[in-house]
């Protein structure tokens, strides 16, 4: 078994690092708003649903995983909803590095702060996916880790949560945003706190009017939602498009590489963060689960 100090320092090099390298990128279009761009290779058949009467806007903040995602969900908005899109996501961090009141001790500036974009950008949903951080490489968590006090992470983890979602609701005054809450997928190390976390953001989204996208249930095994795996059967879509069907004579898919159980981008971290550049299957599933969450909500 990995000591808890192996596993941070893994989970520093996968966390930090981003996805692929920049000369394998799609072509993709010129971005419409800072941040915001579409991969023209991730084309999926239009929703049979209605398109909402009120195009939403959507802020995307979060850690490794909405680094990689940003430019799927963007894409998967845009076409499915008409949404107006911006990311604003820095790997590595956790919920107290959007907070107000951290900028000394946190990996995001100021000016991203999940209150000063709802303010500058008055969004109507604020989507939130963050792991969890877990192994106190963040300076704002004080230390704070799961392994070796896992009560005062959970205590600290709630608070935060509060607290964020007061500040996103204080900020956007009376045209308050609709906080989504991304749930995770299952962890093989730390499964139980996986759990825990997603539980924490159910009672969250219930306490303050906000919602929960059970993104994780699309990568998780049929009837075993906490349990791991890096192949699902191939979905009707991914069999109809090949390079999503990464296994086809076998039925399946490839969610995560063999090198990384945490992140679903196909390509490899790199020290310099960026979003996945390849097609990648487990993405675009959480990117669609996001989008029906918003459009149940709009429509």
């Amino acid at each position: 078994m990995r000591k808890p100090w192996v596993v941070g320092v893994l989970l520093a090099g996968m966390l930090l690092g981003g996805c692929g390298d920049p000369a394998s990128a799609p072509e993709e279009p010129p971005p419409a708003a800072p941040r915001t761009s579409a991969t023209t290779h991730q084309r999926a058949p239009v929703s049979p649903d209605p398109v909402p009467r009120k195009a939403p806007k959507v802020l995307y903040l979060g850690d490794s995983l909405a680094m990689e995602a940003q430019k799927v969900l963007g894409q998967e908005l845009r076409r499915d909803l008409k949404a107006e899109y911006t990311s604003a996501p820095y790997s590595g961090t956790t919920l107290c590095d959007y907070l107000e009141g951290t900028a000394d001790r946190s990996l995001v500036p100021a000016a991203d702060k999940a209150a000063a974009l709802v303010r500058k950008l008055r969004p109507d949903f604020v989507v939130l996916q963050f792991w969890g951080n877990s192994w106190g490489y963040t300076p704002c968590m004080d230390g704070i880790t799961y392994a070796e006090s896992p009560d005062r992470y959970f205590t600290r983890y709630a608070a935060d949560a509060r607290r964020l979602a007061s500040q996103i609701s204080a900020a956007g005054g009376g045209g308050r945003p609709r906080i989504v809450w991304v749930s995770q997928g299952p962890d093989p190390i730390t499964p139980d706190r996986v759990r825990r976390v997603n539980a924490l953001y159910e009672k969250q989204a219930a306490a303050s009017g906000g919602l929960v996208a059970d993104a994780g249930k699309a990568v998780s095994p049929a009837g075993g939602r906490y349990t791991w795996t890096r192949y699902l059967p191939c979905t009707a879509h991914e069999r109809a498009h090949r390079d999503y069907c990464t296994q086809p004579s076998r039925d399946r898919t490839a969610l995560h590489r063999d090198d990384d159980y945490l992140h679903f981008c196909l390509a490899p971290t790199t020290s310099r963060p960026k979003p996945c550049p390849v097609r990648s299957p487990g993405i675009l599933r959480i990117a669609r689960e996001i989008v029906k969450t918003i459009r149940h909500s709009v429509g």
